[in-house]
C-alpha cells in the first residue's frame, strides 16, 4: 500500500493472523439451532494401517492399490449441505486442492476422496462444511492447539519421504536415512546438486551429476513405517549434495546434505548454505495436525532440523534462491568449502574463521543464526574478512539450537546489534513478490571492476531477463559502515522511499562486504550479465592486497 511502512512486525501479525484464521470461513454460532452439528468425525484409510494412522489422521499413498483412498466419517444431526474440501495449507494462505459437495440426511455417513496422481505431497485438512437455513458450522477452519484437539481430520499424501539425520558429513562417513515410502523397493543415487543437468520447470524437484552407480533397495516388510538405512559416500568434493530415491511407478523423494571439506581452508573461500532457513520455512507436518511444524504456520513450535521437506524433499524455493549459485560454481569451476550452519557453528570463533579463510559467501536466505555464528562472523569481519551476501534479511533472527530443535529468540538488532553495522545493509520491508523489478546501476564508479565485461553503465537495468527481484528488501541505515556505497536499486519499490539497495563497503582493516538487497537475487545468475558480474566480484574478493 503506498505510504504505508511495511515492517517484519506486520508482516508476523499478518502472517500469525491469516494462519489463526486460515484463510477460511467463519462458524457460525454455537447458538444457531438452523445449522445440524456434525459429531463422531474421523477419518480412515488403508485396512493395513500406517503406523501412526490415529482416528483423526491417516496414511495414503497413490499409486498402491488398496492404500489410496481416504474416507471421511461423521454423523450429521439433520438434513444439510454438505462440502468436503482437502485443504493443502500454507504460510499466510492455504488451497483448497479438492472438493465434494452433496446434500445429506441426518445420520451416519462417509465421503471419499482418492487423490490423483498429480497432487502434491503432504498432509491435507479434509475442511468439512455444514450449511443449514441458519448459516454454516466449519470444521478445520483454524490450526488446533494440539493434535488431539484438531475439529477435523488430516490425511498424508505420501510419495517418497527420505531424511538424513544430520545436515552435514564428511567423505565416506556413514550417515543414517530414514524412509517412508509405501514400495516394494526404490532405486537411491547420489546427485552432486547444482552439477550436471539443468533444473526443470519443477519447484520440487533436485538435479545433478549421479556419483556413483545406483543401489536397489528392497522395502518389502518395511512399507507401513518409518525406517532407518545406513548409506555411505565416496570421496567426494565438498558441496551439496542429495539422495535421490524413485519407486518404478516413477514416484521420487530427495533427502539433501551438505558434504563438509576434509581438510577446512584449503581453497581460503567458504560457502554457507542457509540450512536453518530452509528448515524454519519447511511445511512438513510432523505432528499430523494438518500444519507445518514451523513458527510461520502459526503458533511458536519449535522446528526441527532433521525433517523431510515437505515438497518431495526439496528446500523451499530452492530452484531460485539456491539453486543458480551452485551452477555458477560449476560453470566458473571454483571449488570452495561448502557448510552447512552447523559447519559454521563448529568453528567456534572469528579468529579460527579467519584463519581459514579470506572470503566467506551466504549465497541464500541466512536470516536464523545463534549467537555462535552472529559472534564469528562478526569477528571475522572486524579482522578484515570479506563477505558476500547474495540474499536479502540476513542475520535478522537470534535463534538457540538444543539437539535438533531451533528455536526463534529475538531480532538482533533488537538487542542492540543491529546487521547494518557488519552487512552494510538490513532488512527493510516484505511484500510477498507481488512487486518485483530490475535493478538499476547508480554509481558505476564506486565498483567499476563489478561491472567489467557486463556493458552495464549508470541508469542500465539488471535482471529484467529473469522478472526483476524484490520479495524482500534490505537498504542501508545511519548504522551502515562509514564508506558504505549504493552501487545499484530498485527504487519505491515497495513505496515511496522503500528502495532495494545493492551496496559494498570496506574497511582499514581490509574487510570487504558485498550485499544484493533483494531476497531472490541468486536468479540473475541465470543470464550470462549476472554469470560475469559475479565472477568479477569474487575475483575481488579473492585477490590480495
Amino acid at each position: 500500500m503506498r505510504g504505508v511502512r511495511l515492517t517484519r512486525r506486520h508482516l508476523f501479525r499478518a502472517a500469525a493472523g491469516l494462519a489463526a484464521a486460515g484463510a477460511y470461513p467463519r462458524l457460525a454460532s454455537a447458538k444457531d439451532a438452523g445449522v445440524p452439528r456434525a459429531t463422531g468425525i474421523s477419518v480412515s484409510g488403508a485396512a493395513k494401517r500406517f503406523a501412526d494412522d490415529r482416528p483423526m489422521f491417516v496414511t495414503i499413498a497413490p499409486g498402491s492399490a488398496g492404500r489410496d483412498t481416504a474416507r471421511v466419517l461423521f454423523q450429521l444431526g439433520g438434513r444439510a449441505r454438505v462440502r468436503l474440501d482437502a485443504v493443502r495449507t500454507g504460510i499466510g494462505a492455504s488451497s483448497v486442492r479438492w472438493t465434494t459437495e452433496a446434500t445429506l440426511g441426518p445420520g451416519s455417513h462417509t465421503l471419499a476422496w482418492r487423490p490423483a496422481a498429480e497432487v502434491p505431497v503432504g498432509s491435507y485438512v479434509m475442511r468439512l462444511t455444514i450449511e443449514g437455513r441458519g448459516g454454516r458450522r466449519v470444521y478445520g477452519a483454524r490450526r488446533p492447539a494440539s493434535p488431539e484437539r484438531a475439529r477435523a481430520p488430516v490425511v498424508r499424501v505420501l510419495g517418497i519421504e527420505a531424511a538424513f539425520t544430520r545436515r552435514s558429513y564428511l567423505p565416506e562417513e556413514r550417515m543414517a536415512l530414514r524412509v517412508l515410502a509405501d514400495v516394494p523397493s526404490f532405486t537411491l543415487t547420489f546427485l552432486r546438486v547444482g552439477y550436471g543437468p539443468d533444473p526443470g520447470l519443477r519447484n520440487d524437484e533436485l538435479v545433478g551429476d549421479p556419483m556413483g552407480e545406483p543401489v536397489r533397495v528392497d522395502w518389502t516388510g518395511k512399507r507401513s513405517t518409518r525406517r532407518t538405512i545406513v548409506v555411505q559416500t565416496g570421496d567426494w568434493p565438498t558441496g551439496l549434495y542429495a539422495a535421490r530415491l524413485e519407486a518404478d511407478d516413477g514416484r521420487v523423494g530427495f533427502a539433501p546434505f551438505v558434504l563438509r571439506p576434509t581438510t577446512p581452508g584449503t581453497t581460503r573461500a567458504a560457502v554457507v548454505l542457509p540450512t536453518n532457513t530452509w528448515q524454519a520455512y519447511n511445511l512438513y507436518d510432523a505432528d499430523g495436525d494438518g500444519w507445518g511444524d514451523t513458527w510461520y504456520a502459526g503458533g511458536t513450535p519449535p522446528v526441527i532440523l532433521d525433517r523431510p521437506y515437505r515438497d518431495r524433499g526439496v528446500p523451499p524455493r530452492f530452484r531460485r534462491y539456491d539453486f543458480p549459485f551452485l551452477r555458477f560454481l560449476e560453470k566458473t569451476r571454483r571449488e570452495p568449502d561448502v557448510l552447512s550452519d552447523d559447519d559454521l557453528d563448529a568453528i567456534g570463533s572469528g579468529d579460527e574463521l579467519r584463519r581459514l579463510y579470506d572470503l566467506v559467501v551466504f549465497p541464500g536466505h541466512t536470516e536464523y543464526v545463534t549467537s555462535r555464528a552472529y559472534d564469528a562472523v562478526e569477528r571475522y569481519h572486524a579482522l578484515g574478512g570479506r563477505l558476500i551476501l547474495l540474499s536479502a534479511n540476513n542475520f535478522f533472527w537470534k535463534v538457540e539450537q538444543s539437539g535438533q530443535a531451533l528455536r526463534r529468540v529475538a531480532q538482533w538488532r533488537s538487542l542492540g546489534r543491529p546487521e547494518a553495522r557488519m552487512l552494510g545493509v538490513q532488512y527493510r520491508a516484505n511484500d510477498d513478490g507481488q512487486r518485483q523489478a530490475p535493478f538499476v546501476v547508480t554509481d558505476h564508479d564506486a565498483a567499476p571492476w563489478l561491472f567489467e565485461g557486463t556493458e552495464l553503465e549508470n541508469g542500465d537495468f539488471l535482471g529484467e531477463e529473469v522478472g526483476g527481484f524484490g520479495i524482500e528488501i534490505d537498504m542501508t541505515t545511519p548504522l551502515s559502515p562509514p564508506g558504505t556505497k549504493v552501487i545499484a536499486q530498485i527504487p519505491n519499490l515497495f513505496g515511496l522511499g522503500l528502495n532495494a539497495e545493492m551496496a559494498y563497503h570496506e574497511t582499514p582493516a581490509g574487510a570487504r562486504v558485498f550485499s544484493a538487497g533483494v531476497l531472490d537475487f541468486p536468479a540473475v545468475l541465470y543470464t550470462p550479465q549476472g554469470m560475469q558480474l559475479l565472477d568479477n566480484l569474487w575475483r575481488h574478493m579473492t585477490e590480495r592486497d
